[in-house]
């Protein structure tokens, strides 16, 4: 297995498994390298498991076809039919007002809310199962009360989606395959 150091300003040692499966180590620059490979070893089990790991990934972006400019126009008029309904409905529980909804084609975010309210959701949400459209959604109108990532942030999506967390793991485990299917631009 090859490994690669980086060498930093840092204070510890991490192991990363990059996107196409190669072994990235931060270390310390005073890092001895005997070191360094003695906490490659202990992690050995670690590292195998999330190399696989991320070697279905990889197979599982490059099996799905890739859309077409037609497919996103289709996800986008389904998505200008079913989000804002949910918008509208979500915002009621949350007890917020929003502005302009628009529906975008993002190879980055799902969803966004500005300071005045405005949201943008992605059409590639209308590939996710519902609990995640939701999440997105709710995630979104969450902000309108913290614009933020903080404690209190989660708590008020917690509020409404108490397994809000099942959910954001489907959308990091599953969604840079499903924004992959839109292909290179």
């Amino acid at each position: 297995m090859e490994i690669e150091v980086k060498r930093s300003n840092r204070k510890t040692m991490v192991i990363e498994i990059t996107k196409e499966a190669k072994v990235l180590v931060r270390a310390p620059y005073p890092m001895p390298m005997a070191e360094i490979k003695r906490f490659v070893n202990e992690k050995s089990d670690w590292i195998q498991k999330h190399v696989e790991k991320m070697l279905e990934k990889q197979q599982e972006r490059s099996a799905q076809e890739k859309l077409t400019n037609e497919d996103i126009q289709k996800l986008a008029k389904e998505a200008l039919d079913i989000l804002p309904k949910k918008v509208e409905y979500y915002a009621k529980i949350i007890g917020v007002t929003y502005g302009r909804i628009t529906i975008r084609n993002q190879k980055t975010r799902w969803g966004s809310c500005s300071a005045k309210g405005n949201l943008n959701l992605n059409c590639l949400l209308m590939l996710t199962p519902e609990e995640v459209q939701d999440y997105v959604v709710v995630h979104e109108l969450c902000h309108r009360k913290q614009m933020n990532h903080s404690k209190q942030f989660w708590e008020e999506v917690g509020k409404i989606l108490p397994d809000y967390r099942e959910r954001r793991t489907w959308l990091k485990e599953h969604g840079s395959a499903i924004i992959g299917r839109m292909g290179k631009k």
